[in-house]
């Protein structure tokens, strides 16, 4: 399947900025079931420092200063995307969790660096009992690891409520735990945190996913949004796991950026000098071509 995507940030502030310095994780990976056919920033007013590079994991980013006295602050990512559905092993082929996490547990760091940094506690997500007794029940000795991180995930789904009045981009994840409520973050990390309490690795996935607007009605432009979605560690690849929609992502999800949690992988960030009280929307299209 090919994709346009168009994700479109708009600040307005109160007062007048003097200056803005921005991080920007827009710019969609090139995975072995994903190749960016294309994929164009533009920002308003015209930053004075556009700088592109990769974070430590890989991911592409943007450093934009903007230097222009403004009141309203535009960013707009374009891309396009050819998308195949990836290779997922049956859940019961996998090896048992207990084998991932022992594999873990002895290896050494440069032998699985790239997986061992996922295993352990983050900025958003905490060590904590109350995410192994949320899982351990499920997790039972000698079960494949892919099965019973997709009951997890299926349990999130079904005993959480979805609302998105119920949190925030900066709610701790144990109280999204504690109340069963939340959005597609709050869901991905409790994931997280359920599997990585067992030795797990497990990492954050942002991205979008394509959605089909309901029967009798036309597609609204904008009405997309941002999604988050999980991968576990499986032994030999990561194997993603979507809590929010229950299910594992095929092509209809497209990936952005890998990160430990939200903080490493916000679609933008930054700190601005002035601007008062500011307001900010976020209109996304994921158009099937």
């Amino acid at each position: 399947m090919r994709y346009a995507l168009t994700h479109i940030t708009t600040y307005h502030y109160q007062e007048a900025v003097a200056a803005s310095h921005n991080l920007v994780h827009l710019g969609p990976r090139d995975l072995a079931h994903q190749q960016v056919l294309g994929h164009h920033l533009l920002v308003s007013p015209e930053p004075t420092v556009f700088h592109r590079s990769h974070d430590y994991f890989g991911n592409h980013v943007a450093t934009i200063t903007v230097q222009t006295p403004h009141r309203e602050l535009v960013v707009t990512a374009s891309s396009t995307i050819e998308r195949t559905i990836p290779e997922t092993p049956h859940p019961r082929a996998t090896p048992p969790w207990e084998a991932i996490a022992e594999r873990v547990r002895r290896a050494e760091l440069l032998e699985l660096l790239p997986v061992l940094e996922y295993a352990y506690p983050s900025a958003m997500v905490p060590a904590d009992p109350a995410f192994s007794e949320f899982a351990r029940a499920i997790f039972t000795p000698e079960r494949p690891i892919l099965d019973a991180a997709a009951e997890l995930s299926h349990r999130i789904h079904t005993e959480f409520t979805y609302d998105s009045d119920a949190t925030t981009v900066t709610t701790p994840v144990l109280e999204a735990l504690a109340r069963r409520r939340g959005v597609c973050q709050d869901f991905t990390l409790v994931l997280i945190g359920a599997l990585r309490a067992l030795g797990l690795p497990a990492r954050y996935v942002s991205g979008y996913l394509e959605t089909s607007p309901p029967a009798g009605r036309a597609r609204l432009i904008g009405s997309d949004a941002s999604h988050a979605w999980a991968q576990v560690w499986c032994g030999d690849d990561w194997v993603d796991l979507d809590p929010t929609n229950d299910c594992l992502p095929a092509e209809r999800h497209l990936t952005l950026a890998f990160g430990r949690d939200f903080a490493d992988v916000s679609p933008l960030r930054g700190m601005i000098l002035g601007g008062g009280a500011a307001t900010v929307r976020v209109a996304v299209d994921v158009v099937r071509i």
